[in-house]
């Protein structure tokens, strides 16, 4: 019976599609750059007749014995004596090998008659020939220092080369020596115990230069071939290749630094954290390579779900009954809390309206708050967490509550705001919320009021409804997008017997409906509830009175959110010596 691709394969193999594209347009970049922003040709000076200086008996022995790709140069004088190139004398097994297999054939020196800078031009333009110069006329050694150069190819991608370069007098010539990475034992050992290594994915030519620990941490055989980025894509859990592509996208195309966590299944499933840099050899080109540290946090995972397991189970523990009277409280509080003449004393009536979606999507996230703070002010707000259902009333009920708890600083509402902003932004990425946060102080009878990206609240004066004008700079960002947000606030002077309205955008907007016409329907509504009845006799409960027509006149069958209404209205204050 013929087996039917699962969704899981089909995404794997468009992923691992994606990662090819990717790298190859890469290798194009390279390759064009490559043609475009090579070096100008090495320009000859005028020499002496070049005669190279012999190379001492036995000297070809001891570069054999030397552990590294090593060579001998001779310097090439012009007829004032000044150095004009360097030529080959003579090189080792290891230099030869790494000739072969790095360098295009054609452009291998075969004779120390061959100039290294006329053979490589693009030399020139690295520390090489200053490490040279200073070690042929200081007779001082010089390095380690990273020599990073390119070789054109008449067909085919571009090599890149980069070493950790030493030079060294040697008699009549110079000794220089190269290796591509630390080879020592420790380095090993070190990356082994802590479960790191470090590797470098040469774009143009599909090498790898990693360290001793690679496959170790990979979970490689250590002789293996080092896996080029699409074959490591290959290896891995085809859930964990968009978080590659995503993280090779920032390194190759917005030359940014980034990380993601690998999975590698097999029977020991491993995770690796990926932490990738680009590499560009000059600062206006592509990235030619992807510096990388990989980190096995398969041990960090195993013990955070083990934790989290135990988490979930101590929270069953508890009971669904528990969470759900949890959840009823927060409604209660949170949604429908009741105005009794609790704000009198500050000079205020108060009256909410809540009415839940029409389309039956659930609770949503608006709440409210009115009070009186220990300083003497009125602390009166309304926002509207984003979505539905739980998530949106755990939200709410966070806002509800630390804006409760912030007021007590006795901060303006601008910091209050601000704070508010913070907490949530530390809920989570999806933690956004709009709101209106407001203080009224007795002693210049002002409202003074924030916005982030909230309706404006309404006036009521008079029999005119109209909307508060804009704080200075428009109005703020919504909660929960950028910790660093900042807030302004508008002031608008109280009379006695004004009426100010805060409300949800449900209460308001209608599919396929203009802003402006939303808003001038709301205009509309409350000055006709006005104009319709004598004005909301005094109390909370002629106040609800008015709230509840002018709701009634705004709602209908199309609306789609939950809608809130908080009113308040400025009433004479008690006199102090009034009998009770």
């Amino acid at each position: 019976m013929e087996q039917v691709p699962s969704d899981r394969d089909a995404c794997s193999r468009l992923g691992l599609q994606a990662l090819g594209e990717l790298l190859e347009a890469q290798r194009e970049r390279i390759g064009t750059y490559a043609l475009t922003h090579g070096p100008p040709p090495h320009t000859p000076r005028a020499a002496s007749v070049f005669r190279p200086p012999p190379v001492p008996h036995g000297v070809q022995e001891l570069l054999d014995a030397v552990q590294t790709p090593a060579m001998l140069v001779s310097p090439v004088l012009d007829e004032r004596g000044d150095i004009r190139d360097f030529s080959y004398a003579a090189q080792n097994a290891r230099a030869h090998a790494y000739s072969v297999s790095r360098i295009p054939a054609d452009s291998i020196p075969r004779s120390n008659r061959v100039f290294l800078f006329e053979q490589f031009p693009v030399l020139e333009h690295t520390p090489l020939p200053r490490m040279l110069a200073y070690a042929w006329h200081e007779r001082v050694g010089q390095g380690p220092e990273v020599v990073e150069w390119f070789i054109s190819r008449p067909s085919g991608p571009p090599t890149r080369l980069s070493n950790e370069t030493y030079v060294a007098p040697c008699g009549e010539h110079l000794l220089v020596t190269w290796e591509p990475g630390d080879r020592s034992r420790m380095a090993i050992a070190a990356q082994k115990l802590v479960k790191t290594c470090w590797a470098e994915w040469n774009l143009t030519d599909g090498t790898v230069e990693p360290s001793l620990g690679f496959a170790h941490v990979l979970g490689l055989d250590e002789h293996a071939t080092p896996p080029d980025l699409t074959r490591l894509a290959a290896m891995i859990d085809a859930d964990s290749v968009p978080d590659l592509h995503q993280a090779l996208y920032e390194v190759l195309l917005r030359k940014h630094p980034s990380e993601c966590e690998l999975r590698m299944p097999g029977t020991h499933e491993r995770v690796i954290r990926m932490v990738a840099e680009p590499v560009r050899p000059q600062p206006t080109g592509p990235v030619w390579a992807v510096r990388t540290v990989l980190i096995d946090v398969t041990d960090d995972h195993r013990r955070r779900e083990r934790v989290e397991a135990a988490d979930r189970e101590a929270r069953r523990q508890h009971g669904r009954a528990e969470a759900l009277d949890e959840v009823a409280q927060a409604l209660r509080d949170a949604v429908v809390p009741r105005f009794r003449g609790e704000l009198a004393s500050s000079g205020f009536d108060a009256a909410a309206v809540y009415r839940p979606d029409a389309a039956g999507l659930g609770v949503g996230g608006d709440w409210y708050k009115a009070r009186r703070t220990p300083d003497g002010r009125l602390l009166v707000a309304l926002g509207d967490a984003r979505g539905h259902g739980l998530e949106a009333v755990t939200l709410m009920a966070r806002l509800r509550y630390a804006l409760g708890g912030l007021a007590y600083t006795e901060e303006p509402v601008e910091k209050l705001t601000q704070w508010l902003n913070q907490v949530a932004c530390d809920d989570g990425i999806e933690s956004t919320a709009t709101a209106v946060v407001a203080r009224y102080h007795p002693e210049r009878e002002l409202l003074r009021w924030t916005c982030a990206g909230h309706p404006r609240p309404v006036l009521l004066r008079d029999g005119r409804a109209t909307q508060l004008p804009l704080p200075e700079g428009g109005p703020g960002i919504s909660l929960g997008f950028l910790p660093s947000a900042t807030y302004t606030a508008a002031e608008v002077g109280l009379v006695v017997g004004d009426i100010v309205l805060l409300y949800s955008d449900g209460l308001i907007e209608r599919r396929d409906t203009d802003p402006a016409q939303d808003t001038a329907r709301l205009l509309d509504a409350a000055e006709r509830c006005l104009g319709e009845a004598a004005p909301p006799p005094p109390g909370n409960d002629g106040l609800q009175e008015y709230a509840e027509r002018l709701t009634d006149q705004l709602d209908g069958p199309h609306r789609t959110d939950d809608t809130t209404l908080l009113a308040i209205r400025r009433i004479p204050l008690p006199d102090p010596g009034a009998s009770p």
